[in-house]
């Protein structure tokens, strides 16, 4: 059923447009998704280019790129596969949209001329496109389907995979990232955003001032609560709030969540720990009609500060 399911998804994708071939490789066959409407490159900031996937050489980029970050650099385990393919890949991969952040000025090495290389991505998957297929990849950690309930008329999109080239991470790199998600839900017509954001280490203590601060100040409540499995959770309130020192536990997050906190987003009850991925995962929930009205000025209300 979960073929049938990626066959019918990619029956939906049709080639919009010739690519450049320095970006997309042979075009014709190796075209795999379609940017339903949305432009090609998506935003620009110097040689930093920010562009959805069409290409399975494209993902095949973004699968490297995550796996030399989250293996290489951040000590996940890998499979067999994983390891034989040194791309960071699941099924997931064949249904989602990938944002991708390109250095178009990249140069490899001494007298190699400038080459295009893929230095941030984000996995990107709407409500719709799950429910066609296999349901939300955050499912397996958080009860979320109560919270999609609750909310019948709202468009859903999970954020996730989310991760940058070391000497990239940067301002303007996570700038152009949001610019692109932006775009995204624009053209989509998103309401809600979600997904998992992970702080490192699998021991709740070692950041137990972390998970209490966010428990504390930025709870979901009402109708945006939505809980870690039972059979998964870990308590986060692991430190009195008394005890907390908002300011040093601020800092201590990791800069993906703080941006997260800034944009105003609310977090899940109950964390989970990734033992694979070595991290203590929460949930992230960010409706759009409540992201401070400071970051859709600069953003742009149609999208269009980095625009290209």
């Amino acid at each position: 059923m979960l073929d049938a399911g990626m066959r019918r998804f990619a029956g939906m994708m049709r080639p919009l447009f010739p690519m450049p071939p320095d970006i997309a490789g042979a075009p014709g066959s190796d075209i795999v998704r379609d940017t339903l409407g949305l432009p090609l490159v998506l935003g620009r900031i110097g040689s930093l280019e920010v562009r959805l996937a069409v290409t399975r050489k494209d993902i095949r980029r973004a699968q490297r790129l995550r796996y030399h970050v989250f293996y290489d650099e951040m000590g996940a385990i890998p499979s067999a596969a994983q390891q034989i393919s040194r791309r960071d890949k699941d099924a997931y991969d064949r249904v989602c949209d990938h944002l991708l952040v390109y250095d178009m000025d990249h140069i490899s090495g001494p007298l190699k001329r400038p080459k295009p290389k893929v230095v941030g991505t984000y996995r990107l998957l709407r409500q719709d496109v799950a429910q066609r297929n296999f349901g939300f990849y955050t499912a397996a950690e958080f009860a979320i389907a109560p919270l999609i309930a609750r909310h019948p008329g709202l468009r859903f999109l999970e954020l996730g995979r989310s991760c940058v080239l070391k000497p990239y991470r940067t301002k303007k790199t996570v700038e152009l990232l949001w610019q692109g998600i932006w775009a995204y839900v624009l053209h989509h017509r998103i309401d809600v955003m979600f997904g998992c954001a992970s702080l490192e280490g699998t021991n709740p203590l070692l950041i137990r001032e972390e998970l209490a601060f966010l428990q504390a100040n930025a709870g979901a409540k009402g109708e945006w609560h939505a809980a870690a499995l039972p059979e998964r959770a870990i308590p986060m309130d692991l430190m009195p709030e008394a005890k907390l020192d908002p300011r040093r536990a601020l800092a201590a997050l990791p800069p993906l969540v703080k941006g997260y906190l800034r944009l105003g987003c609310r977090i899940g009850d109950g964390a989970v720990i990734d033992r694979q991925f070595g991290t203590t995962d929460v949930l992230i929930i960010l409706p759009v009609a409540q992201i401070d009205k400071r970051y859709i000025t600069y953003y742009g209300g149609n999208a269009s500060r980095c625009a290209a």
